[in-house]
């Protein structure tokens, strides 16, 4: 399956919803992957129009804070993207150290729709997120996928997996001191040239 990619502006916004927002009641509270944007104590602090609000908002800047990824015309993936200094919660270089003083982009939430997984969207989804961060002036590529080869729950296969990085060329830098779901993160890096 081969996808097209958009940046995720206001004018694609009902898209982003349907990736990223409450999906049986309008008034849940989602991530719409402002936990690791924001920090967790700040997200936390907003209700679920508030967090809908900002991301439009959001939506309305250059860069836009990610991309979508469409199939036959229907949105069936998002990647977070942005450079690492505007993702609050990979500012602890204790928890995800940095390897050098270039300021690198960060694929940090890949995410495919239920029903399209395990198609070889979140593969595309991260060739389709280096593209966007070259196009914005990257000078490297950052992600802080899962270290395991292991079947995992979705839920915490956002960051993406370490093969998936592999296979785009990315390599990993250090180790982490994170974990989602009882599995190790790790830096992986992608030059930009």
């Amino acid at each position: 399956m081969s996808l097209q990619f958009r940046p995720a502006t206001q004018a694609v916004f009902d898209d982003l919803t349907r990736m990223l927002g409450p999906k049986r009641r309008p008034d849940a509270i989602t991530c719409w992957c402002l936990t690791y944007r924001l920090g967790p104590q700040a997200a936390s602090k907003l209700d679920a129009q508030q967090r809908q609000e900002l991301v439009f908002e959001m939506c309305g800047r250059t860069p836009a804070p990610g991309i979508l990824a469409y199939a036959d015309g229907e949105v069936i993936g998002w990647a977070g993207v942005a450079p690492r200094s505007e993702v609050a919660d990979l500012q602890n270089a204790d928890v995800f150290p940095r390897t050098d003083d270039v300021e690198p982009w960060s694929i940090f939430c890949l995410r495919t729709r239920a029903g399209q997984r395990r198609q070889g969207i979140g593969q595309q989804l991260i060739d389709g997120a280096v593209t966007f961060a070259r196009d914005n002036g990257a000078q490297a590529i950052e992600a802080y996928p899962l270290d395991t080869a292991q079947k995992v729950d979705a839920i915490y296969t956002y960051p993406g997996l370490r093969s998936m990085f592999e296979r785009a060329g990315f390599e990993k830098v250090s180790d982490t001191r994170s974990k989602l779901g009882g599995i190790h993160r790790i830096v992986m890096r992608l030059p930009a040239n």
